[in-house]
């Protein structure tokens, strides 16, 4: 459904970070080639934080704040009408999710079946029929649940109690995985083990090693869902701190002390529980979010006090329509990865085509696969840039 941007007192600076996440999820998720990447451009392996790893922690974060700002019209009260709209709008975005991983097994077994001799239609039905090899999570079915259960709590939950409901969560999990020595990516770890219980081998997310073997470990896992709703609950608190404050300058401080708290409690943390992505250790949910609190307290300070706006125009085009540029983006990357033709007697996919052909030769392997990637998010930001103009949000 479409409808008209209101004008509301929120923060530009909200709209911008929101932005930023979302231009740098599909930035890092679209090199030219996967393997040509450079450092900062990639996750830690395992242990450890490289800027990649903090735009889907600092995008959930942003959900939090505006989960404060949103249910506080409502007086955080949890009435049949909003659980319904909440169970609605999860379900939708689970099922998006679902659906995209869907469309991309089915391209890539069009691909595969493309020099079988076969009926065309028998070529469809055989790669639509890949439900017995369909990963069931990922960032928006993760989305979609923290969104859920995170939604729930701040309705059912006096806003004081929920600093001693984060701190629990974080302690219990920590506890959990130090137990069961779950600090590992391998098959006897808890998270792998829940995973492979609950939703199977074949629909959890598989990763090939250098040496040939393959590691069955979903990083958008089931257990560790459970702090990604104590992440959010700490956009929560800041949303809290943000709605509170009579002005800008309060809003710095608080967010700026608050940001370095429970920074300096993650970096601590990090000596016994190690920061990591894959598990989404305690030390990463603190850390991050501290960091996207200080991000955030800087652009309140740039955009809302120093009204310096002009630069920020291209992530509010990202940031007014986040979920449906994200769906498009993964659309538009599955197209270009599974069209291709023949080259010269090699099969190309049109990305193979223009990384390879175009901007290799020109930029270099790393250079080039980065161009490529710039070239996509600039894609994707007309559309986005589009409907900003035209003052339309498409709410998913």
């Amino acid at each position: 459904m479409t409808n008209p941007i209101k004008t509301t007192s929120r923060l530009l600076s909200l709209d911008v970070l929101r932005g930023i996440t979302i231009a740098g999820m599909i930035l890092v998720n679209n090199p030219g080639s996967w393997g040509k990447i450079y450092a900062p451009l990639e996750h830690a392996e395992w242990n450890g934080l490289t800027p990649t790893d903090l735009v889907f922690p600092f995008f959930m974060f942003i959900m939090g704040v505006s989960m404060y700002l949103s249910y506080k019209k409502f007086d955080f009260k949890l009435s049949g009408q909003t659980f319904t709209k909440l169970l609605r709008r999860s379900v939708l975005l689970f099922l998006i999710g679902l659906a995209i991983g869907w469309f991309s097994l089915f391209c890539r077994g069009l691909v595969a079946l493309r020099t079988e001799d076969l009926p065309f239609l028998d070529k469809i039905l055989h790669a639509a029929n890949n439900f017995e090899n369909l990963r069931i999570l990922g960032v928006l079915q993760r989305l979609a649940l923290v969104s859920f259960f995170g939604s729930l709590i701040v309705l059912m939950f006096k806003p004081k109690r929920i600093p001693w409901l984060i701190g629990f969560i974080l302690l219990f999990y920590w506890i959990l995985m130090a137990m069961t020595g779950s600090y590992s990516e391998n098959d006897s770890s808890l998270v792998s083990i829940i995973d492979r219980a609950v939703l199977g081998v074949t629909h959890m997310y598989s990763e090939h090693l250098p040496d040939g073997s393959k590691i069955i470990f979903d990083p958008e896992g089931l257990l560790s869902t459970l702090p990604c709703i104590a992440h959010v609950l700490l956009g929560f608190w800041a949303g809290r701190l943000i709605s509170e404050s009579k002005d800008n300058n309060q809003r710095i401080q608080k967010l700026f002390i608050f940001g370095t708290i429970i920074m300096f409690l993650g970096f601590l943390l990090n000596y016994g529980f190690p920061i990591n992505k894959k598990i989404w250790s305690s030390s990463f949910v603190l850390a991050t979010c501290g960091l996207a609190s200080l991000l955030l307290a800087l652009l309140v300070w740039i955009i809302d006090i120093k009204g310096k706006k002009q630069w920020s125009v291209f992530f509010e085009s990202f940031g007014v329509n986040p979920m449906f540029i994200y769906v498009v983006a993964g659309i538009i990357s599955i197209l270009l990865g599974n069209i291709g033709f023949l080259y010269y007697g090699e099969w190309l996919s049109t990305k193979g085509f223009i990384y390879t052909q175009w901007l290799n030769p020109v930029f270099g392997d790393y250079l080039g696969s980065l161009v490529f990637a710039l070239l996509f998010v600039s894609l994707n930001w007309m559309i986005g840039h589009i409907l900003y103009k035209k003052k339309i949000y498409i709410k998913l």
